[in-house]
């Protein structure tokens, strides 16, 4: 018999089924108000249609009126945006609710529940106040063409989702009600009116722009609550206040961004562009703090008169006077008797000399953020010393902490390029330098590392700078050589790491040293990363990073850094090459041996993980995704890739924000906390996932390889409308070959979305598992006993899952009739279908209980968008067919239906909550 439920997790279960009430009522009210507006525009039509979706009458849909495809799209569109608002409101309100009525440690991935852990494993205040510092989190924003709305169109979502916050507040008379609801059908009429979709391709200062939003306007405010609310959890527990008051008593974020920095297979990304970007970082990240200063010095009125002033600060003050003669002066005789507003008055004469770049002595401006420090820290001091310490907790601590995280770079640019590029722009400068054997890609990796080895001993340049150089080479250096200037003017702080994607060898690593030598970087401390992305170089991966830390270049190297090496891993790449259970155990096994190998080093490893917002690129809760991995392998540094989509989704507002930094830091907390305090863990069946990895990816990859698998891929799904698709800078394919190899992870798994297989995060799965079963009985019984206990296999299990109840088998059967082979098509479903059938049955034992009651909000958040979505994909499949018979002989039809298939798919991604 069943223990009965704890009062917990019982009320929480009530407050999570009051949150699905409330997800009805606030979106039928949006829906009403949006209907209004429509009847309002004479678009009766459309708004009846939404009435009859939100009845559920879909089967009368039929008898309306015949209103454009355009009108019916857009109206569906806004509706699941409308859904995604009111969940995600929902979501916010939920968690306060279970917070205050449940307490904090209810909420998954916060630092509640990390404390409660710790609390219960008997970790003491002092081993806690001695990690926290240790711990770096950089979330590393990219603009990969996953987020097919418009700037115009989130920031409409901005302001639609404060109206709705503020239509939480019980307090509002009616009259304030109405006026809250006449701002929302405003709102709604300009959605109505705008376009939904780029119509022209964005540029790389338009990606820019939308990320800069983030970096400038949402982080700095999210840090400032996220740092409250481990303060409160700190003090909840009974702690000493005075362990946790100073920023250096903090977890460190930093934040990054691939932004103008990733130019692998992205010609649009030049040198140009890089610096550009890096001197846009600068300026705002400049201009924050200049805020931060004025706003503190309207705080800091206090008199001499009133208050002891420390010697050291009037020492100062009267140091810098002098200094800067007339415009000291000046400085201090706007605030006369009020010693700190003085020195801020000095403070932001500095800064201005370090935003005009016109500061010539050390002491006119700040040459790194480490000397702006210097003075606030001086201004912590002195006000302490006057008893100051909530003043300096509220004003003076969030500005610490800015410069703490922000620096002068706002953030960290990393550098990508291609290990392949690499190859030809090294052959093309020795050409140039006329070696007599130059041809450096026709040569084994042997040749390549002892050539280079040999040269690194040299500090001499291959090219003469001017000289014109090919393509690959001039972009190379070219790029090398703005990062040289940008060092040599401002530091190293705001370049991030050099990645090489796709590294398959030692020499796609040491190479890079020979670009850094040739414009004479190799003084300074950048992180040569690699990045192993297929399965079969995630199995080389340990080979490569011994040779790469074990070679004279890397260790002379590194004498001037942190024993510290970065390695990013791929999780896209890894999917699409072997489907999803190869794929996350070779990542699990990497982790493990990359983080022992390096151990044998003496140095940390600080993995890159490079996840996109879908399940099959390594998307999930922050929470679940750290509890995952191997706990050795979390060093306490964490960096990690947040792109298209999942940026808006993640920190758009600003408490979703705040929660997701939280979940960040208490995740990563928790996990070093595992490999400090050495925890014992029981010995989890790692035997049995290898093996059904190993079958899985057999199963999986005689789909992949089939004859008739590109034709049918090509055909069943609208990965040619997304390779014309507006939605982000970056081309669909690294060189434009027609093959499965190079076509992006990101259009594979978005075109797979959009005809609802889903199959990149479920093929393979139900046969392994049946094959593990009858070949394997014993392993099979492991992976079931551990279902539940073990992370890594439960997180896995759970995201599959996930992804099979997104899937549709009618709605694949409907696309697959737009494959024009007859035979292709019926072998090919009977292989998908066949396969669908048998993971959902082996995932769903696995995971035991009742599918319906452990996914209710799932299904009933499915279920919503069922009407609606159908409704859609009959559209996209009509379109597809009319466009693709087109194509070539009717350029303005082909053109309106193209359009039109951009706005059907945007609207169906807002549907599914994901793209690629």
């Amino acid at each position: 018999m069943k223990e009965p439920l704890s009062d917990k997790i019982q009320l929480k279960r009530e407050i999570e089924g009051d949150s699905l009430q409330k997800i009805r009522e606030d979106l039928h009210a949006l829906i009403s108000y949006f209907e209004q507006v429509l009847v309002d525009l004479k678009e009766g039509e459309v708004a009846k249609i939404l009435h009859l979706l939100e009845e559920s009458q879909q089967e009368n849909l039929d008898s309306t009126s015949d209103i454009p495809d355009e009108k019916l799209v857009q109206a569906l569109s806004i509706l699941f945006q409308l859904m995604n608002l009111v969940e995600e409101n929902s979501s916010v309100q939920n968690r306060r609710k279970i917070e205050n009525r449940v307490g904090a440690d209810a909420i998954r991935g916060s630092w509640g529940e990390t404390f409660e852990k710790w609390k219960k494993q008997g970790i003491s205040e002092d081993q806690i106040a001695a990690l926290l510092p240790t711990l770096r989190v950089m979330p590393v924003l990219t603009a990969h063409p996953t987020e097919a709305k418009r700037i115009s169109i989130l920031e409409l979502h901005r302001e639609l989702y404060l109206l709705l916050v503020r239509k939480e507040n019980i307090i509002w008379t009616m009259m304030e009600k109405d006026t809250i609801d006449d701002s929302i059908k405003a709102i709604l009429e300009r959605w109505w009116r705008s376009g939904e979709v780029y119509l022209e391709k964005p540029t790389i200062s338009s990606e820019r722009n939308n990320v800069m939003h983030y970096f400038s306007k949402v982080f700095p405010e999210a840090l400032k609550i996220s740092d409250k609310r481990l303060k409160f959890t700190w003090k909840s527990y009974g702690f000493n206040p005075k362990k946790l008051i100073l920023p250096e008593h903090y977890p460190v974020i930093d934040f990054g961004s691939w932004v103008g920095g990733d130019r692998d297979g992205h010609p649009y990304v030049t040198a140009e562009v890089t610096k550009t970007t890096l001197m846009e970082h600068r300026r705002e990240a400049l201009q924050l703090i200049k805020k931060q200063l004025l706003d503190l010095a309207a705080h800091f009125s206090f008199s001499e008169a009133k208050n002891y002033v420390p010697p050291i600060l009037e020492m100062t003050i009267e140091e810098l006077e002098q200094y800067f003669g007339d415009a000291g002066k000046k400085a201090i005789a706007r605030n006369p008797r009020e010693p700190w507003r003085q020195f801020i008055n000095l403070m932001l004469l500095k800064l201005e000399h370090t935003i005009n770049g016109d500061g010539h002595a050390d002491w006119m401006y700040y040459r790194t953020a480490a000397d702006l420090q210097k003075d606030l820290r001086l201004m912590r001091i002195t006000l302490t010393e006057i008893g100051g310490a909530h003043v300096v907790e509220e004003w003076l601590f969030p500005l610490e902490r800015q410069v703490q995280c922000f620096g002068f770079h706002l953030a960290k640019l990393d550098i990508r390029q291609n290990s392949d590029f690499h190859n030809k722009a090294l052959e093309q400068m020795l050409k140039k330098a006329a070696f007599p054997d130059a041809n450096f890609t026709e040569w084994d990796e042997e040749k390549k590392v002892a050539f280079i080895s040999e040269e690194l001993k040299s500090n001499r340049p291959f090219v003469v700078k001017g000289e014109p150089l090919e393509n690959e080479a001039e972009q190379v250096l070219a790029c090398f050589r703005v990062l040289k200037d940008h060092i040599d003017l401002y530091g190293h702080e705001g370049i991030g790491s050099l990645i090489v994607s796709m590294t398959r060898g030692l020499s796609d690593l040491l190479i890079v040293y020979l670009f850094m030598r040739e414009v004479g970087m190799l003084n300074v401390p950048l992180q040569v990363v690699p990045l192993f992305e297929t399965i079969e170089d995630l199995k080389e991966s340990e080979r490569i990073l011994d040779a790469f830390l074990s070679h004279p270049m890397t260790l002379k190297y590194k004498k001037q850094m942190a024993p510290m090496q970065e390695v990013m891993l791929g999780y896209s790449d890894s999917n699409k090459d072997g489907g999803i259970l190869a794929s996350r155990w070779n990542i699990f096994e990497a982790e493990k041996n990359l983080t022992h190998m390096a151990e044998k080093h003496g140095i940390q490893l600080r993995f890159f993980h490079g996840i996109g917002g879908t399940i099959s690129r390594g998307g999930g809760k922050y929470h679940r995704f750290l509890e995952s991995m191997p706990p050795e392998s979390v060093s306490g540094e964490l960096k990690l890739t947040v792109q298209g989509e999942a940026i808006a989704q993640q920190f758009a507002n600003l408490l979703n924000a705040t929660f997701n930094l939280e979940m960040l830091l208490s995740g990563t907390a928790l996990q070093a906390g595992e490999k400090r305090f050495k925890n014992a863990e029981p010995e989890f069946p790692l035997k049995a996932f290898e093996q059904l990895a190993e079958i899985s990816l057999t199963h999986y990859q005689k789909l992949i390889n089939h004859p008739h698998f590109l034709k049918f891929f090509s055909e069943a799904t609208p990965i040619d409308v997304l390779e014309q698709s507006k939605i982000g800078s970056r081309p669909a394919r690294r060189t434009g070959k027609r093959s499965l190899a190079d076509l992006r992870a990101i259009p594979w798994v978005f075109s797979w979305n959009q005809s609802r297989f889903k199959l990149t995060a479920w093929y393979g799965v139900g046969t392994g598992l049946k094959l593990l079963q009858e070949q394997h009985p014993e392993l099979f019984n492991q992976l079931k006993e551990f279902a539940q206990k073990w992370a890594f296999l439960h997180y896995t299990l759970i995201q599959v899952e996930t992804n099979l109840l997104n899937s549709d088998p009618e709605i694949m059967q409907e696309y697959a009739t737009l494959v024009t082979d007859e035979e292709v098509r019926n072998e090919l479903m009977e292989m998908i279908l066949s396969e669908y059938k048998e993971s959902t049955r082996q995932v769903g034992d696995l995971l035991g209980g009742n599918t319906e009651s452990r996914r209710t909000s799932l299904l009933e958040n499915a279920n919503r968008r069922k009407k609606a979505l159908d409704t859609l994909h009959q559209l996209q499949i009509s379109k597809l067919k009319e466009w693709r018979a087109i194509k070539g002989t009717s350029p303005e039809k082909s053109e309106y239906l193209l359009t039109l298939l951009l706005v059907i798919t945007t609207a169906i991604s807002g549907g599914l909550k994901s793209t690629g």
